[in-house]
């Protein structure tokens, strides 16, 4: 069944950030997802964000060789399967039945500390019980100093950032 949703890479060109939309197809699979992140030009750490069904989000970067992975919510792996592949990457196992009312970010939580978002406030962002992934999204993006160009690539996709 395809997931609903959306995927943007962000990359540096001529020193510059640009956001550009990815394919649906990405929401589904992870190694679409890397590949695309790897497509980018390597300059400034690219990144690419698959929202997924309006329940969790992932952030792949590329470091020079190693690509750092942020997964919102590890209970999604549960019922989505680009979320259990992330899992799977990142060694770590599906949560049991009794921890699936929580939400918990799993990865690299200090994958923007270069672009003056450290861990601690990341942290702070995907720990608001309160707020849906799609907002602490909007957050992320928002203190990194992509909003433009990301509500850019996202009216490319024919949805609009809040």
């Amino acid at each position: 069944m395809a997931q609903s949703g959306f995927a943007v890479a962000a990359f540096r060109d001529s020193g510059r950030w640009r956001c550009e939309a990815l394919p649906p197809a990405m929401l589904e699979d992870l190694a679409s997802v890397l590949s695309a992140l790897r497509a980018q030009p390597p300059e400034g750490g690219p990144f690419v964000v698959a929202s997924v069904d309006e329940e969790f989000f992932l952030i792949a970067r590329l470091h020079g060789a190693r690509i750092d992975l942020l997964l919102s919510d590890l209970t999604a792996a549960v019922e989505f399967p680009l979320a259990a592949q992330v899992l799977e990457r990142l060694g770590e196992d599906p949560p049991e039945d009794d921890e699936l009312d929580e939400v918990w970010p799993i990865g690299e939580l200090d994958l923007f500390s270069d672009l003056e978002l450290p861990e601690d406030e990341m942290e702070q962002i995907l720990d608001d019980l309160d707020a849906y992934p799609d907002e602490m999204l909007d957050t992320v993006i928002g203190r990194i100093g992509l909003e433009q160009q990301f509500r850019e690539a996202l009216a490319a996709t024919g949805r609009m950032a809040r």
